[in-house]
């Protein structure tokens, strides 16, 4: 009975203190980090203490350490023992030795306080004993879980008890899953861009953590007593998704109940301030740069200052990127009044105060900002030096009430439009970093922003408002989403008269808030796509948005749905090519989409997939691997008819290694399209300099439109967030022309030779801050775990030149001078990268560290000269003195402690002096004089001693010399790493690696420099050394009727002028086949056996056809026009094999010698040499080796066959160039009545490694473009372009893996042509759509028309259905052109006024007009009409490409979208081709005069009864239809199918704004006659 009652009062009870007494424990903790294996450094920290618990009157439970010790740890674990930390303890002693007072009742820990004195630091370590007495006892239970306040916040716990009733002791255990905490307590660093990835950590997580607390509790009356508590607590992290391959962090604390005594705990005098309850409470843990783990030495800031200065003028010194950070550390150290006096100490010398500039951006306090305004307004700074140290200074700073108010505040700050950008988008920048760091964020933020937009709306300052859109996009706040919303069509009562430019801006700044709110800007971007009376482009952006709202199946399926029934082709290309692309995707997050998008492409159509990429597209890529490492990149380009440049590019990169998004630029091209087309016109035979006037002639037209679009925009984000925008507008050209032509007035070539001719020296060095990111975690023990990564580098470059030119020297004098130019350039980079784990405070530092650091320098030393008179151009290459490395780098991982001043360094993998072998390996490589490899002697013996356990030194030394220029680079790697334990990247990182690259001159006679020479004109053969001629006796056929042979075969109608054909033929046939095998094989490989002649008889051709219908990629025909090219290609055969060598018979045009110039005098480098022969239009180059009796060399032949760009080249090399010989052959024809090119490319004999290479390209194109297989040759390549139509190619492919491929393929590089056609009744639209339809009688009809305000020209028809005979009325700018039909011929009058006589014609040299064939065709390209031809049949329009999409008529848009032809004046799209035609027709307004049209538009009421919903309704035309004017009756009358309205009641406000509620025919009048009293 007795235990009974026990068990239950040990339910029912929680630890407590009993007043007046004082609990003495022995207390232990520890924290270590490493990596878990033992052999292996660690890092870390213990404390050893009594600690003495007493509750006193006031109920508040004192607290203190009583003889503390602080040890720590940097060695081989468990080997090494803690080394006591004096001059730590020391320092802390006081705060530790301090009492502190919290509350506590029923086993919870309330508030703590403690004096001001006492740091956080130690507070926190009070907290790691606090949180051992945190206990949550049920009565009932004994296993249950529950959320618990602890030290790492409100975490997950399980708590199990157990009753020793026998040994009076109950045990408890309670563990944590910290992975699983409603308020976990953590402090990220600049980690605010990064989206958590949750199915990316579905599986696995990259940092997870548990703690166990275990209890042994003496039962008491009504409560009970700690006898003892041990703590364990792991942390464990690894970027990783590898399995037990995880660094670690542990911790350990063991308390020990030793006695009770009365001895008091007495406080302080000092107030006891509340510091918070059991949670952990960041100080400045994140503030502490990785040099704080290093040994730092006592300087002051000037100090290192001047070392940064001086250290970095030639080149960088490798410590720089770790002074740099050193600089930032105490820079943020530092007072503002002490930075406001260092920049008042240096801000007159410019090299000081360009390393302040770059420095005070990251030190993560708004006195950054501060900083820069003050200085600003004081004209201590300019706008444009401010720009990039404020861009990156609003990226570091830390988000906070002061910041925020330091980036509103009004000033002259906010009044340069140059900054006013810069602050907006960073004040978006701020905003929404606050808002991560704090939930509760206030929308009083984005206020101003909000009412700005209203504001700015109402006076139409709409680039205004496009800057708060971005301001707003940036800030991502979900208050914003209704301001912005009201910007779109369909949301807004003024969002329908606002430009393109504010809609789509307004649709990307949801895209940010989307991550906040996905299904309320899903819903938004949905209603904007499925308005299809709205822009392509708007529409286009708004599926972009959706996409990466990441939607769900129900709406995929419904864009697929729409798409269906999707008349624009540009919207179907993107959302098809979207979906496409995204069914590849592997990205967790993009699972569910990808699904949803295999399901959705099923619905569509796949020709989709064959639109050409003139249309918008959409790309999408992603890898990701089962380490949690992946990569996402999606491009889109938005395209309209109007050009092939596409209108919008954005591109977007995402990483997975820490689920960061990043939207790297975007761009937008407007205007240039407009200005660069306009020169489409310009004959390729032009010269280059009228060239360039026409395009400059172009861009002045641009600037003086009043309504020109900005040249371009350029939007460029960084981490998701806008870093600016710029638009190249006509202000800005404006300004620049501005001022070159103030600097062309003030200074001219001379002046600037001047200020050269004694030479100068540029020095330029540029310190970065690249990444400090970082996470601090609170662990068991009281301290912070951190994760940090930084990254500095600083990047050095020197120039110095001397040119020399002559006193008298002139501009003028430029083309006929000799220059000299001696230059030296010594560009070098270094870069730190620290990634850190461990604790790193203010006091107490212990770390594991892995240190990554690179160094390169490039110096270089030249000389050149130029002369134009001799047509000589000279560079030399001189060696440079005392810098033999490179580039070298460094990656070594060390566990480090300190102890104030006093530190320690670990490797992390032991390095040990005693018998381990090293392996070693050296491999040498050089180039001789004919590009073979030597190996040079090893340095190193080859040693290796297999041992099972234990790291392993690895060595390798690879060397590569060149002979021929004296050079010996080697590349060296070190490294000693535990893999032993595991072969897994993870494991083979840990340790030290080093490499190194050295370059120094090679084994022989010393290289003074390297010399490159040119020389051009006549005195190019002065420069040859080497002459290569033929002495050996020239090649020759066997055969000596070969050539005659090959004539007949390629030409058989020259055998005998008096031959009949049919004899030409049969003679042909049998003299190819008696030709020799030999020949026939020269044949096959010259590639020339197809081709035949348009002059060869009916029955050659009809053999000829058919052999193209089985072999069409090798079979071409010639028209009369084309030069015989079996006549061509048989004239170069005996030139070839007469002259084997030009050098024997003509000079050369041009040498090149790139040579070394040795102490010994001897040749040593390769000479080039080119001739033309101008006579046989024949080309060679030979590429000789300088090394005497050397015969390697590379020889070049081309000839041009004939003026139709037909070429055969020939490449051979090797010895005597007779090893390797390859062979291409260009050609250009008709093939199957079609203009046509071939290129093949054969070889007898070339390197296997480039054999293998061919046929693995071979097979990698056969596989991707789904080739067929056919019949191919093994040796060559044959590509066939033949151009079926304006916007389509045929191209045919074979390899040597005998494959072809398709013949179909659109091109991607052109528009439509933009050409109309109108042939009687019938028209063929721009857009290629054909119809007919029946034309009304004497009334005009618009077939083009400029639709946009300008109206530069209108082209109408007008038909007399009596006569059958039309007239074309053209009218451009005030010009009324008529064109009419004659007796004979057509006639043309200008204002009414006949020009029969005076043709060609020309009106201010902007229109021409002239005749062609039996038509008249006029030419006003300037005004968007690129031909209107007419010769009194047929009428063909073209307009120009800037016109396309801006055209409407009868001709359509000329858009691209034929889905759309038929859209009517009032932007319906008609169902019937006639009713479309009669929407264009201009009504007559008078009857009484019979010549004019006696019809007009107007809307008809359907004559039967319709019973619409239930109801009867009257119904009216919403398409207006011909009928005849009132008094007249009609002739001839046609049915039209046309949309109707029906309304219950009579009265209708305007029917033509209605919907079409049913289609039904109705009867349209075609000719009318009038009465005499018609009205």
């Amino acid at each position: 009975m007795k235990v009974l009652v026990l068990a239950l009062a040990v339910a029912i009870v929680a630890p407590e203190f009993n007043p007046g007494q004082t609990y003495v424990y022995k207390y232990e903790g520890s924290l270590l980090g490493g990596l878990p294996e033992e052999g292996l450094a660690r890092a870390g920290v213990k404390i050893k203490s009594k600690v003495l618990i007493r509750r006193e009157a006031d109920n508040f439970i004192r607290l203190k350490f009583e003889s503390p010790e602080i040890f720590e740890y940097s060695g081989i674990w468990p080997k090494d023992a803690f080394m006591p930390a004096t001059k730590l303890t020391s320092a802390l002693s006081a705060q530790l030795l301090t009492p502190i007072k919290f509350e506590y009742a029923n086993g919870v820990v309330g508030k703590v306080y403690a004096p001001a004195a006492v740091s956080e630091t130690v507070v926190n370590l009070y907290r790691g004993i606090l949180d051992i007495f945190q206990m949550n006892i049920k009565k009932t239970q004994n296993v249950y879980d529950l959320q618990e306040l602890g030290v790492q916040g409100v975490c997950k716990t399980q708590y199990t008890v157990r009753d020793d009733s026998k040994a009076e002791r109950i045990y408890l255990t309670k563990s944590k899953d910290l992975n699983m905490c409603q308020e976990q307590i953590m402090k990220d660093l600049s980690l605010e861009y990064a989206e958590k990835c949750v199915e990316c950590e579905a599986v696995t997580k990259t940092l997870k953590g548990a703690s166990s607390f275990n209890y042994v509790l003496k039962p008491e009356t009504n409560s009970a007593k700690i006898l003892q508590a041990t703590v364990r607590e792991i942390f464990e992290f690894s970027l990783f998704n590898i399995m037990n391959q995880a660094a670690q962090m542990e911790s350990k604390l063991n308390l020990t109940f030793v006695e009770l005594n009365n001895t008091p705990v007495e406080l302080l005098r000092a107030e006891y301030l509340e510091r918070g309850s059991l949670q952990y409470k960041f100080s400045n843990e994140l503030q502490q740069t990785p040099f704080q783990l290093l040994k730092r030495e006592d300087t002051r800031i000037e100090d290192l200052l001047n070392h940064l200065v001086t250290s970095n003028i030639a080149k960088v010194h490798e410590e720089a990127p770790l002074k740099f950070l050193q600089l930032i550390q105490m820079l943020r150290e530092a007072k503002y009044e002490q930075i406001l006096a260092l920049w008042n100490q240096y801000k007159d010398k410019q090299d000081y105060r360009h390393w302040i500039l770059s420095a005070i951006p990251s030190i993560r306090q708004h006195n950054s900002l501060r900083f820069f305004k003050d200085k600003y307004l004081a004209n201590e700074i300019s706008a444009a030096a401010l720009v990039g140290p404020l861009m990156v200074s609003i990226q570091w700073v830390k988000a906070s009430p002061e910041s925020l108010r330091e980036m509103m505040k009004e000033s002259k700050f906010n009044q340069e439009p140059i900054l006013r950008t810069a602050i907006r988008l960073g004040y978006g920048t701020l905003v929404r970093k606050y808002c991560q760091e704090n939930p509760a964020c206030p929308a009083e933020l984005v206020k101003p922003a909000n009412d700005g937009l209203t504001e700015f709306v109402e006076r139409r300052e709409y680039d205004e408002v496009i800057s708060l859109l971005k301001l707003l996009g940036n800030a991502a706040h979900p208050a914003s989403r209704k301001s912005i919303q009201k910007l779109l069509p369909g949301f807004g009562n003024a969002a329908a008269n606002l430009p393109l430019k504010v809609h789509i801006e307004a649709l990307l700044a949801l895209k940010n808030i989307a991550k906040k709110e996905p299904k309320l800007v899903q819903e938004t971007a949905m209603q904007v796509f499925m308005d299809r009376d709205l822009h392509p482009e708007l529409r286009m952006v708004a599926a972009m948005v959706l996409f990466e709202t990441k939607l769900p199946m129900g709406l995929v399926i419904s864009l697929a749905d729409s798409i269906v029934k999707e008349r624009q082709m540009q919207i179907s290309s993107f959302v098809y090519s979207y979906m496409k692309s995204m069914t590849k995707s592997s990205a967790p997050d993009y699972a569910s989409v990808a699904a949803a998008c295999n399901v959705a492409i099923r619905i569509l159509s796949p020709r989709l997939e064959r639109l050409s990429y003139r249309y918008s597209r959409a790309l999408y890529f992603d890898s990701y691997n089962p380490w949690m490492i992946g990569a996402s990149a999606s491009a889109y380009y938005i395209n309209d008819v109007a050009s092939v440049l596409p209108k919008t590019i954005v591109a977007k990169a995402r990483t997975y290694l820490a689920g960061a998004s990043t939207d790297i630029f975007g761009v937008r091209t407007e205007g240039i399209q407009e200005a660069m087309l306009k020169i489409r016109d310009i004959p390729n035979n032009e010269q280059r300099l009228n060239k360039m006037k026409m395009i400059m002639k172009a861009l002045s037209q641009w600037r003086a439109e009043p309504s020109s679009q900005p040249l371009a925009s350029v939007s460029v984000k960084i981490l998701g967030q806008e870093v600016g925008f710029a638009s190249l507008d006509k202000t800005i050209v404006d300004q620049v022309m501005e001022f070159s032509k103030i600097v062309a007035s003030q200074t001219d070539g001379k002046k600037i030779l001047e200020a050269l001719e004694s030479g100068f020296s540029r020095h330029f060095v540029q310190p970065l801050l690249i990444a400090e990111i970082g996470r601090a975690l609170p662990t068991a023990f009281g301290l912070p775990m951190e994760l940090s990564l930084y990254t500095a580098a600083v990047a050095s470059a020197s120039l110095e030149l001397s040119p020399r030119p002559a006193d008298n020297f002139h501009v003028s004098q430029l083309l006929m001078s000799d220059i000299n130019v001696r230059a030296a350039f010594m560009p070098s980079v270094s870069a730190h990268t620290y990634a850190v784990m461990g604790v790193n405070t203010a006091f107490i530092k212990a770390a594991v560290v892995a240190k990554a650091n690179a160094y390169t320098i490039t110096p270089a030393k030249i000389e050149s000269r130029l002369d134009m008179i001799k047509g000589n151009f000279k560079l030399q290459l001189l060696p440079v003195q005392g810098i033999d490395k490179i580039a070298f780098g460094q990656l070594e991982t060390f566990a480090v402690a300190k102890d104030m001043e006093d530190i320690r360094i670990t490797p992390l993998v032991p390095v040990e002096t005693g018998s381990r072998a090293s392996r070693e390996r050296s491999i040498s490589r050089s180039s001789s004089q004919s590009a073979s490899s030597e190996i040079l002697p090893a340095e190193h013996d080859h040693r290796m001693q297999e041992e099972k356990l234990g790291p392993k030194d690895f060595t390798r030394k690879m060397c590569a010399q060149s002979l021929t220029y004296g050079i010996k680079a080697c590349a060296q790697v070190q490294s000693r790493n535990a893999s032993y334990i595991s072969s897994s990247p993870f494991y083979a990182l840990v340790g030290k690696h080093a490499f190194e690259i050295t370059v120094s001159p090679a084994v022989g006679p010393a290289i003074e420099r390297i010399e490159i020479d040119v020389q051009v004109g006549e005195k190019a053969a002065e420069k040859i050394i080497k002459v290569i001629h033929s002495n050996e006796e020239e090649e020759i056929l066997e055969d000596k009727n070969v050539l005659m042979k090959l004539k007949k075969i390629l030409v058989p109608g020259l055998k005998n002028n008096t031959s009949s054909s049919s004899s030409s033929s049969s003679s042909s046939s049998s003299s190819s086949s008696s030709s020799s095998k030999k020949p026939n094989k020269m044949l096959e490989f010259m590639g020339i056996q197809t081709w035949t002649s348009g002059r060869q008889s009916s029955n050659s051709s009809s053999s000829s056809s058919s052999s193209s219908q089985s072999s069409s990629s090798s079979s071409m025909r010639q028209t009369h026009s084309y030069v015989i090219m079996g006549e061509i290609e048989l004239s170069f055969i005996p030139l070839h094999f007469q002259a084997k060598y030009l050098a024997n018979s003509v000079a050369p045009s041009m040498t090149v010698l790139v040579r070394a110039i040795r102490t010994d005098h001897k040749m040593q480098g390769y000479q080039i040499v080119a001739y033309v022969d101008k006579v046989s239009n024949r080309v060679q180059v030979i590429l000789a080796n300088l090394t005497e009796d050397n015969q390697w060399r590379v020889c070049a032949d081309g000839v041009i066959l004939s003026k139709h760009k037909l070429m055969v080249r020939t490449v051979a090399w090797g010895i005597e160039c007779k090893q390797y010989k390859t062979e291409v052959i260009a050609e250009t024809g008709i093939f199957d009545q079609k203009l046509a090119a071939r290129l093949k490319f054969a070889w007898d004999k070339i390197p296997k490694g480039l054999e293998q290479s061919i046929k693995s390209l071979s097979k990698y194109v056969s596989r991707e473009l789904r080739m067929e297989k056919v019949k191919s040759v093994s040796k060559q390549i044959k590509v066939m372009v033949a151009i079926v139509s304006d916007n389509t190619l045929n191209v045919n492919l074979q390899t040597p893996k005998v494959h072809t491929y398709p013949p179909v393929f659109s091109l991607c590089t052109c528009a439509i042509v933009s050409e109309c056609i109108v042939r009687n009744d019938d028209v063929t639209s721009f857009n290629r759509k054909s119809f007919s339809h029946e034309k009304p009688h004497l009334c005009g009809q618009i077939l083009a028309q400029d639709c946009t305000p300008d109206v530069k020209f209108i082209v109408l028809e007008r038909k007399d259905q009596a006569t059958e005979q039309r007239e074309i009325t053209v009218k451009i700018s005030d010009i009324l052109i008529e064109i009419y039909p004659k007796s004979v011929g057509v006639g043309v009058r200008i204002n009414g006024k006949e020009i029969d006589t005076s043709l060609p014609y020309h009106h201010e040299q902007v229109i021409e007009i002239k005749s062609k064939e039996q038509g008249i065709i006029i030419l006003a390209p300037k005004f968007g009409l690129q031909e209107v031809f007419y010769d009194g049949s047929t009428v063909k329009i073209k307009v120009v490409d800037w016109m396309r999409g801006l055209t409407c008529g009868l001709c359509g848009r000329a858009d691209g979208e034929p889905k759309q032809e038929f859209r009517t004046p009032s932007k319906r799209v008609s169902v019937d081709s006639t009713s479309y035609a009669h929407s264009w027709v201009l009504g007559g307004e008078s009857c009484r005069d019979a010549s004019q049209c006696l019809m007009k538009l107007e809307s008809v009421k359907l004559e039967k009864q319709v019973n619409l919903e239930g109801q009867n309704s009257k119904c009216y035309s919403v398409d207006r239809v011909l009928r005849c004017l009132p008094g007249c009756m009609p002739v001839r009358t046609t049915s039209v199918r046309i949309g109707f309205h029906c309304v219950p009641a009579d009265s209708l406000s305007s029917i033509h704004e209605k919907s079409s509620d049913l289609i039904e025919s109705a009867e349209a009048h075609l000719a009318c006659r009038c009465t005499a009293q018609c009205s």
